[in-house]
């Protein structure tokens, strides 16, 4: 889905873009709705080697296995990216691994949907998305100008810069906290047709539930660490609001409420021209 939609996004700027897949019918149906110009479900040495950008959009382990065994294959002077969820484990393995030749800049869009496949690829939800650059101190500004540029052409409405440390860190808060939440709301109640009773805070809330479990278990625990800590201070909070709610601290509860209206505020996306 999420490659899916970068294709779309590159491809409506006027750029040639070929892809690989391991599904047939993905290809069959990027080639058929012209969001790639080339398409293999096979490693094919011409068409990697005619790229100027490669943009990996697979799980953790995978990726690095493929930079692994088919790196030979990428022309000299070659701007590796990808939309990997988790930094840590991948940025610098792959960058000891890489030829010298060729450079790695890691970046996370930070967009999704809880449906899967290239069916539902949309490249605009980049639109009113966060886009982050992850370099190292082995990335030329070059590299990183090439990686900001790709956010800019898929119209990310705000690039900013982490290392992979702080990058897993956020992300641990930001996007594994929540759908943890989310998971944990969905299997914490067995009612009978809870879903003929709920309203749209708690279908909002839960939409992340419907989940990958396959990439999100790996993602987690490549990244438990920091999820793990990110729980805690959840966890501590929680309880502290589960405290006031005994004692009867209005005040306190009430204070808690105008504090989470505040921060919610800034969160809050404007409308953007497509």
């Amino acid at each position: 889905m999420i490659g899916g939609s970068y294709a779309k996004g590159l491809t409506k700027k006027g750029y040639k873009v070929s892809a690989i897949d391991t599904d047939k019918e993905t290809i069959q149906y990027a080639l058929k709705n012209n969001i790639i110009k080339r398409g293999t479900t096979e490693v094919d040495p011409e068409m990697i080697g005619s790229a100027d950008i490669v943009i990996f959009a697979l799980y953790p382990h995978i990726f690095k296995e493929w930079i692994r065994d088919n790196q030979q294959y990428f022309k000299s002077g070659a701007i590796i990216t990808d939309v990997t969820g988790v930094k840590g484990c991948v940025v610098e393995d792959v960058q000891n691994m890489l030829r010298d030749d060729c450079e790695y800049i890691a970046a996370h869009p930070m967009a999704g949907c809880e449906k899967l496949g290239i069916k539902h690829s949309n490249e605009k939800l980049f639109y009113q998305a966060n886009y982050i650059v992850v370099p190292t101190e082995k990335n030329t500004e070059e590299a990183k100008s090439v990686c900001r540029h790709i956010g800019e052409i898929l119209k990310f409405a705000r690039i900013s810069e982490l290392s992979p440390a702080d990058h897993d860190e956020m992300i641990g808060f930001v996007s594994q906290l929540t759908h943890c939440i989310a998971m944990s709301l969905m299997t914490c109640n067995h009612t009978e047709k809870l879903e003929d009773y709920t309203g749209d805070s708690f279908r909002d809330l839960t939409r992340i539930a419907r989940i990958d479990e396959t990439m999100w278990s790996e993602l987690f625990l490549l990244n438990k660490d920091a999820l793990l800590h990110q729980m805690k201070l959840f966890t501590m909070e929680f309880s502290n609001l589960e405290r006031m709610l005994m004692e009867a601290d209005k005040e306190g509860i009430k204070d808690m409420m105008r504090r989470s209206t505040e921060r919610r505020k800034l969160f809050d996306k404007e409308k953007v021209e497509e």
